[in-house]
């Protein structure tokens, strides 16, 4: 194999590993957005008539 096909291989090799790093990067950046979105969800479920009334005595 000559030196041009080598390095031509060899720059493809990390073009498809920078290509799958940043796929995988985008793919975390979602996870975490749903997953604060589904924290977000939870703590309102606990307690979901929290300032919905007001006990008054007068």
């Amino acid at each position: 194999m000559d030196i041009a096909a080598l390095s031509t291989a060899m720059q493809m090799s990390q073009l498809q590993s920078d290509v799958g790093v940043a796929v995988l990067d985008n793919s975390l950046e979602l996870i975490e957005d749903l997953g604060q979105g589904m924290i977000k969800m939870m703590e309102a479920s606990v307690n979901p008539d929290l300032g919905q009334n007001i006990d008054i005595c007068i």
